[in-house]
C-alpha cells in the first residue's frame, strides 16, 4: 500500500547575534510548514544559533572573539531551547530535524537533533569529522550517532555536509534501511560550485540508498555577509552554495530546488518508490556481496573516562558548630 509523507525543507537566514532570535525563526518555520500540511521539517546545518561563517574567512588569530561568542550562544542538550522545539513538534504532530551548535562543557560540536511527532528527541548525533576550517571550531563526533531511527514518517537518518563524502558513513545508515535521509549544509558558502556539488551528492545518495533525501541549506543576507567580514574579496566566499532540495529514490528532484533567497520547499513523498527502487537495486540487500565487502561500524560512544567499578558519591561533611 502506498504511504504519502509531506516533507518540507527550510532555507532561511539565522540571526547572527542571537540564539533566541534564531530559535524564534525555527519555531515560526515549524508553524508555517505544519500549517501547509508538512509532516517532516528539515533545517540547515548548525542553524541554531548560526553556522560559524567567520571560521571560513578569518585567520585563526582573529577567531577568538567570534568563537567565544558562539560558545555563549550555543545550545546544550537538553535545555529550554530543545524543550520548546519538542513542544512545537508535539503541538503540530510533525517530525523535525534541526542542526545546532551543541555546547558540552568546554567543547562545541556540530550536532543534529531528530524530534519525533510526539516531541520525543529520538536522536542527537555529532558530525564525525569537522571539515577543514571547522576543525578550529568543533570537536569530533563518534559512531554512536550513526543511527537510523523510527519516527512517525518512517525510518529516518541524517548526516551533515561533507559527511556525505564519506561513503562508509553513508553506508552505515544504508545498512539500517533508512527510508528518508535528512541532509544539512550551511549554504551561502564557497559559491555556485558548492551548490552543484551538493546537488550531485544528494542525487547520488538517493539513488544508491534507494531512499528520499530532504536537504536544507541556509541563507545569508548582504548585510549579514558584511557583518562577518568587511573585505569584499572575502565576501565572495559567503555567497552561493545554496541547494535546498528534495530528491526521490530515483535520483530526481521532486520539486525544483531553491538556490537563492528564503523559502520552504514542499513535496509529497510516495514511500512506495522506496520499494520500487530497491526491487531493482538494494545495495545492502540482494545487490550486496557481504562475503566480499562489508562495513565494520563501532557504535560505542567515545568517552574520556571509563569507570571500572560502581562509584560512591562523596558525602559532604557539615561544618561543626
Amino acid at each position: 500500500m502506498s504511504r504519502i509523507v509531506k516533507a518540507a525543507a527550510v532555507q532561511i537566514a539565522p540571526d547572527l547575534t542571537s540564539r533566541e532570535k534564531t530559535l524564534a525563526r525555527v519555531l515560526d518555520a515549524i508553524d508555517e510548514a505544519a500549517g501547509n500540511g508538512a509532516e517532516l521539517v528539515v533545517f540547515p546545518e548548525t542553524f541554531v544559533p548560526y553556522y560559524p561563517y567567520f571560521s571560513f574567512v578569518l585567520p585563526p588569530v582573529q577567531q577568538g572573539k567570534p568563537h567565544l561568542a558562539l560558545y555563549e550562544q550555543a545550545v546544550t542538550v537538553p535545555s529550554d531551547e530543545t524543550r520548546r522545539v519538542a513542544e512545537r513538534c508535539a503541538h503540530h504532530g510533525v517530525v523535525a530535524v534541526l542542526g545546532i551548535n551543541e555546547r558540552d562543557h568546554g567543547s562545541l560540536y556540530n550536532a543534529q537533533l531528530i524530534f519525533d511527532a510526539d516531541g520525543t528527541l529520538r536522536l542527537k548525533r555529532r558530525k564525525i569529522t569537522p571539515t577543514y576550517h571547522e576543525r578550529m571550531v568543533w570537536g569530533q563526533g563518534d559512531g554512536a550517532g550513526l543511527q537510523v531511527v523510527d519516527t512517525r514518517v518512517g525510518r529516518l537518518g541524517a548526516l551533515a555536509c561533507w559527511e556525505h563524502y564519506n561513503p562508509l558513513a553513508r553506508y552505515a545508515l544504508m545498512t539500517q534501511h533508512e527510508e528518508i535521509h535528512a541532509a544539512q549544509f550551511p549554504g551561502s558558502l564557497v559559491g555556485q560550485v558548492f551548490a552543484e556539488q551538493i546537488e550531485v551528492t544528494m542525487r547520488h545518495h538517493a539513488l544508491e540508498s534507494g531512499c528520499f533525501v530532504v536537504n536544507a541549506t541556509g541563507w545569508l543576507t548582504e548585510d549579514q555577509i558584511a557583518s562577518v567580514t568587511p573585505d569584499e574579496t572575502l565576501q565572495k566566499g559567503l555567497r552561493g552554495g545554496c541547494m535546498t532540495c528534495i530528491i526521490t529514490p530515483e535520483g530526481r528532484h521532486a520539486v525544483p530546488p531553491l538556490t537563492e533567497g528564503e523559502g520552504i520547499l514542499y513535496a509529497d513523498l510516495d514511500m512506495s518508490l522506496v520499494t520500487k527502487r530497491k526491487r531493482m537495486m538494494d545495495s545492502v540487500g540482494h545487490y550486496a556481496r557481504p562475503e566480499l565487502l562489508s562495513l565494520r561500524h563501532d557504535p560505542t560512544p567515545a568517552e574520556t573516562r571509563h569507570v571500572t567499578a560502581p562509584e560512591t558519591p562523596f558525602q559532604p561533611i557539615p561544618l561543626e558548630d
